[in-house]
Parts: C-alpha cells; structure tokens; sequence
C-alpha cells in the first residue's frame, strides 16, 4: 500500500531552487533513508512532502492525515518543565484538559460544597473521558517503559537529559500518537554507540512504515530497506541499506563512464567524417562544372554526406552523457619532516582521576610509528580524556608521559578551536606552511569547497564545514601523530569518506576517538579499549576487534549458562525426590555446552 508518493518536485525559496526534480515513493512497512550532501535540502524535501513548504512544481499525494503522521526533527528547543510535561505536551487537548482537572483537585477542600465548582469538575471528567484522556494516560506510561525510560526520570527536567534519553522521550511522544508513519531528521546526533544500537534494533522491530535522515553508515545499513539519494539533479532509489546503495552507486558510475568514453569516441569518430566528407566536397566542387555532370554530382553528393553527418553529430549532443564527477585525489607536494625513530610516545604508570575518582590507574601505553589506533570504550570510561592526557592538555596525577623529541602533535579539537572567524576559508588554508593558492585550492575541491566556496568567512561555516576546514588544516600541518577526537561528526557520507581517504594515505600516526565503525574498520590498526580504568591493547584493526569481541561476549554467555546449569544440576541432585529424566536433560545440555566450547 502506497502512503506517500511523490513527484517531479521542485522547491524555491526566496526565488533560488532548493530542490529540483525529486520523487519519493513509501509503501507500508518500507524503512527508507534519506541521504545527501550536507545544505542539499533533505529537510527541506521532508517539509515540502508534508505540505509544511510549497512546491513550485510535481505532484504529491499522501494517503495518511496529518494525525498518522509523526515527525521528529533534529532541533532540540529548550524546554522548561520535566519530562512527564514534555510527554503531556504532545496531545494539547488531553494535556489542557488534564492541567485543568489538577487545578481544581487541589480546590476540592476548600469548594467540594459549591455546585457550580462540582458540575465544572464534572463536566471536565466527562471530556477528558469522552477524548479517551485516561487511555492516553496510560499510554504515556507504557511507551516510556517500553522505550526504557525509568519512571525515576520522568519527574527530572527534560533539559537534564543526555542526548540519548532525550532521543528515547521524542520517540515515546510520537509513539503515545500511534503514528503510522515515522519520519526522523538525524535521530543518531548527539547518540552514544549503545543508544544508537538500542535505535536501530527498536526501528527493525517498529511496525509501522519509517523515513529518516541520516550520515550515519552502519545505522543505515542496520535499519534501511531502501536508500534514497538527493542530490542537485533529482532523487534516485537503492533497494537495501548502505553497502547496496554504495555497490550499485559505484556500478552506476563505472557505466557512466564507459557510456561517456563511448559517446566521446563517436563524437570524435564523426567530427572526423565530416571533416574528410568536406574536404571531399570543396574538391568535387572545385573541379565540377556544367559540362562536367558527374563531377557536379559527385559534390551534390558529398554535400549529402556532410548535413547526414552533421545531423548525426546533433542528435548525438541532444542525448549527450554528462562526464561523470571525478574524485579527486588527496595530493600535496609537501610532507612534514620525517621521523626516525619507532617509538613516538610511551604512558608509564600514568594515573589520572576526576573528583578524587580514578579514570585511570597505572596504565602503561606505547605508541609506535605508522600506526592508527582506534581508542573505543563506553561513553564515560575515558576515551577523550586519554586524548587530552596523550596531547599535554591534561597532566597525570601519578606516572609520565614520555614524548619523542622528534614528536610533533596535532590536535583536532585544538585546530578546530583556534579556527579565526574573521578569515576566509581560503586565507585559513594558505596559513599552512609552503602552502600555494593553487595546491589550496586543490585540496579545498577534495573536501568540497568548490569555486566560490572557499571565499566563505569562517564565522558563517556550518560545523560541518568547519570540521572540514580544520581537517585539513591539520592533516597538512607539519604534525606527525593526528590525534582525532569524533572528527567526523556533523559531516555528509561524502565528506567522511574523502576524510578516511586522507587518513589512509598519511605519512604520520594517527590516535582517534569515533562512534563511526565505518571510519575504524577503513583506518585503524590497531585497537585500544577501556574498560572501567583497564586499557585492553588489541594488535590488529577495529574489525578483526568487532569479531574477537562478539566471540568473547558469545563465551562469557556460554561461561554464564554453564554456571546456571551446574547449579541446577546441583539443586537437582540435592532433593530427596531426584527426577532422573531431569538430571539427565541438564546433563546433555552441559555436554552439549562444553562442545561448542
């Protein structure tokens, strides 16, 4: 069943189009993402299908009310009251109705005798019966638990939330209006690892239909079912997540190619026949004359040639293939001084606390040239906080930090800070050193600052245009260890890719911090995790890490079942009335345990 579909669409905004040529079609239980470069007009084209922005052209029709419709936008507007408020907010009539009953429940004393006072109290029961006002109540609870929101939160300030919690309460508002169409702008932002694993298995066991926006890679490919691209010409459709959208998109470019190259080569095939049957022509016609017929012939003749030929080229440039954007290459003629030794830096004993709390005790930690390390952990346990200790912005309490003469460090959140509002993006780049315009220019088109872009002032960038720049501001420094903290977030797919690129290709160490596992799995080569103070130092890339990890955890739950099993087997053995079928059950399972082992 189609809910909504749309077509041909294009959208204007103070006389400029925002969009143009854009189709989107949602059939029940579809999850669709939405994706695109950053400033495309993904939002825009959610509004636009809404009927919240007009069109200037194409058609949309929806099959579903405004009420089967629930929309979650990224933008967090402060709000005041707590989190039941926030709840209540979502229905204004049952919430009006509700803070009315309130009111006059905390006047009963004093007014339980006047008959006006009892039959207005009256009458609001009834309405907030008739607009099934208890039912919503109790819906309000049941989401909320359902979507694990502790009932110790909801009398705490909504503002008081982690972004993840506050994630889990939109939902639950949206979820209490029985929604039969989900849309969700950027719903990972502000997410930890946990909350956004918690998302995607809530999104693959949610039965209504879902169209969200989203840069994140994994998150698309653990919930999408299709993936629409926008991009300036349109909107083009992927069945299945990400890495199908990547495969066929990769597919589709190597075509446009091939079809380009072929087109280019009759082209040139053509202009050339034209040209011999030109040459032809004005020979035949110098030597043709009255009394010579077959040489005027012969000229008529190629004179036909020509406009065939001619008319041929035409209707080949009507259908002319766009040549395919080129990816540029990340390329400078520059490099940082070189680095003799192996070791760039070493933690011994390091001990660090916060509030008189240990983070760390007694680490040890060697970093070594060439490599990539990838620090993961839970959010809390300390992953930015080894970043700062590692870069001088924090000193140990106990221990040293050892850091090679030879060492030069570049911080991400440091670059990123000290970016000057007042320059362009251009006069930011050509502070590197024996940086050139034209080189800056080069590199700025790598990160998709094209033509008049790279004349923005800084203080107009988005953040993600200004993590763009201070990338490569730092990537071109003369720093040999890139210490990254969450470099891409606020970024497009295109950019995080262009950004993994570079990672690949640098001449120095990197040290990273990122909730992207498509980044670590690309880049890193080795693993450190934390783990409530502990650093666990894994020798090989964050995905062999996601496999060595998913068979501890499948082995510590099998170490638990084993535990369970034995002691059942030991209550079984201790009763005076033994079922000896039972004991035996237990046994092969015990037996069968120790084989998967």
């Amino acid at each position: 069943m189609s809910l909504i579909k749309a077509e041909n669409v294009t959208v204007e905004l103070n006389g400029m189009k925002i969009i143009e040529n854009a189709a989107l079609h949602i059939r029940q239980g579809e999850r669709i993402a939405l994706i695109g470069s950053n400033g495309i007009g993904k939002t825009t084209f959610l509004l636009a299908i809404l009927g919240r922005l007009p069109i200037a052209k194409g058609t949309i029709s929806r099959e579903l009310s405004a009420e089967e419709i629930g929309l979650m936008l990224d933008d967090d507007h402060p709000f005041e009251g707590t989190v039941m408020d926030f709840m209540r907010e979502g229905n204004e009539t049952c919430s009006r109705l509700k803070e009315r009953i309130e009111q006059l429940n905390t006047q009963w004393t004093e007014r339980s005798g006047d008959e006006l006072f009892i039959e207005e109290y009256n009458d609001l029961l009834q309405q907030y019966s008739d607009v099934n006002g208890y039912d919503w109540e109790l819906s309000i609870e049941r989401i909320l638990k359902e979507l694990k929101v502790s009932e110790d939160l909801w009398g705490n300030l909504y503002s008081s939330l982690s972004g993840g919690q506050k994630t889990r309460v939109k939902l639950a508002r949206l979820m209490v209006l029985r929604p039969k169409l989900l849309i969700l702008d950027e719903p990972t932002n502000h997410l930890d690892v946990e909350s956004v694993e918690w998302l995607a298995g809530w999104l693959n066991e949610y039965r209504g239909t879902v169209l969200f926006i989203s840069h994140e890679r994994e998150f698309i490919d653990k919930t999408a079912t299709a993936v629409y691209e926008l991009t300036e010409t349109g909107t083009h459709r992927y069945d299945g997540g990400y890495s199908a959208y990547r495969t066929l998109k990769d597919e589709e470019i190597k075509t446009a190619q091939s079809l380009y190259q072929k087109q280019q080569q009759e082209r040139k095939k053509l202009i050339e026949i034209i040209q011999q049957y030109k040459q032809y022509y004005q020979k035949a016609s110098g030597a043709a004359s009255v009394r010579d017929p077959y040489a005027q012939k012969q000229a008529g003749r190629q004179a036909a040639q020509v406009k065939a030929k001619e008319k041929a080229l035409e209707k080949l440039d009507q259908a002319r293939i766009e040549k395919p954007r080129e990816k540029k290459k990340i390329e400078a003629g520059f490099e940082s001084e070189s680095f003799d030794g192996k070791q760039m830096a070493a933690f011994k004993d390091v001990t660090f606390s916060y509030n008189e709390s240990p983070l760390f005790e007694n680490i040890h930690l060697y970093i070594h040239r060439g490599e990539r390390i990838a620090v993961t952990g839970r959010n809390g346990s300390g992953k930015t906080t080894l970043l700062k200790l590692l870069s001088g912005r924090l000193v140990p309490d106990k221990g040293i930090i050892i850091l090679n003469p030879q060492l030069k460090i570049g911080y991400f959140m440091q670059e990123l800070e000290g970016l000057s509002k007042e320059n362009t993006i251009l006069e930011e780049i050509l502070g590197i050193k024996e940086m050139t315009q034209e080189e800056a220019r080069t590199i700025l088109a790598c990160f998709l600052f094209r033509r008049d872009d790279v004349f923005k002032k800084i203080e107009s960038l988005s953040m993600g245009e200004k993590c763009r720049v201070a990338f490569v501001k730092l990537y071109f420094s003369d720093a040999n260890l890139l210490v990254l903290d969450e470099p891409t977030n606020y970024l497009d797919i295109h950019a995080r890719e262009q950004i993994e690129e570079a990672l690949m290709g640098y001449h120095g160490s990197v040290v990273m911090v990122s909730h992207d596992p498509y980044l670590l799995r690309k880049v890193s080569n080795r693993v450190l995790h934390i783990n409530q103070g502990n650093l666990q130092d894994f020798t090989g890339g964050y995905k062999e890490w996601e496999k060595y990890e998913k068979r501890d955890a499948r082995e510590q739950e099998r170490t638990n079942e084993k535990i369970l099993l034995e002691l059942k087997l030991a209550e079984l053995l201790s009763d005076e009335e033994e079922n000896l079928e039972a004991v035996l059950a237990v046994k092969r399972q015990l037996v069968q345990l120790n084989k998967l082992r």
